[in-house]
């Protein structure tokens, strides 16, 4: 099968390379991307495609990974380039946003396919499992039936997928925010010791987990903004209050500026970014 994505950032590449190992032959669309995209790609022998016309005239199916924010951008632009395969959503998106995208490209002859991934990049087996929902989620699956990302389908109605992914990640994300701005309220108090020794009373070495956790997640805060939004709109759908998610949105926000740091930044600088 050929197989385009779009596009092939950190988790993205681990999918295509997961396809890569079935025997399929994914393809991509270069233009207007960075040069760590187009490193990556040529590291993992994508094969470089110049339109997304040509793409989509191309390929049986498409696989949309990137951030929220962008995920109806990307399907629309799929639509308007006339493709009529198979498309597989797996963005961290509310199942009320899937299940809209999902709708414009049934009505355009598309087969959709809603996906939630939990877990990290794809390279190591049981880390990563892509869930999946719609008629077609069999289709997708079979794709990947070797090798380290598994996938699980859990419904033939579009908006599960990303139902659970949005539950999964409202607490694993939701709790990351929460903590670094408690960290950071704690700091401005100057109580960051007294509060470390109460922690750790409570759970052995539960404040170096959240040192851990304050820093590393700055390289994706990014991206996890649109996500915690995403999430808000999934709470309120389904009648709750949504301002928490909405207030870890603004905590990410305020740690965007460490998105192109090579390297996990000092807890100090990550506290001063979270007080500015």
């Amino acid at each position: 099968m050929n197989i385009g994505i779009l596009h092939p950032g950190e988790m993205g590449i681990s999918i295509a390379a997961a396809a890569i190992i079935n025997g399929h032959h994914v393809y991509w669309l270069a233009e207007g991307r960075s040069n760590k995209t187009l490193m990556r790609a040529e590291k993992h022998e994508l094969r470089k495609i110049t339109s997304l016309a040509k793409l989509c005239e191309n390929c049986d199916a498409i696989f949309s990974v990137c951030p929220p924010h962008a995920a109806e951008e990307v399907a629309n632009s799929v639509m308007m380039a006339g493709f009529s395969g198979l498309y597989l959503d797996a963005n961290a998106i509310s199942p009320k946003r899937a299940r809209t995208i999902g709708g414009k490209m049934e009505t355009n002859g598309i087969d959709f396919v809603d996906g939630g991934i939990i877990g990290g990049p794809a390279w190591e087996p049981k880390g990563t499992c892509l869930f999946l929902s719609g008629i077609k989620a069999e289709h997708i699956s079979s794709i990947f039936s070797h090798g380290p990302l598994e996938t699980k389908v859990i419904s033939d109605k579009v908006g599960k997928a990303s139902a659970l992914k949005m539950c999964y990640a409202a607490y694993s994300k939701g709790t990351t925010a929460l903590l670094s701005a408690v960290l950071a309220t704690a700091e401005w108090n100057e109580v960051r010791d007294e509060l470390y020794q109460q922690w750790d009373q409570d759970e052995d070495g539960f404040s170096e987990k959240t040192n851990q956790r304050t820093k590393r997640v700055t390289a994706k805060a990014w991206r996890f903004e649109g996500e915690m939004m995403e999430i808000a709109d999934t709470f309120d759908e389904a009648g709750l209050p949504n301002e928490f998610h909405k207030a870890a949105a603004k905590i990410y926000q305020r740690l965007n500026g460490f998105k192109h740091e090579t390297q996990i930044p000092e807890l100090k600088d990550v506290l001063k970014a979270l007080l500015q």
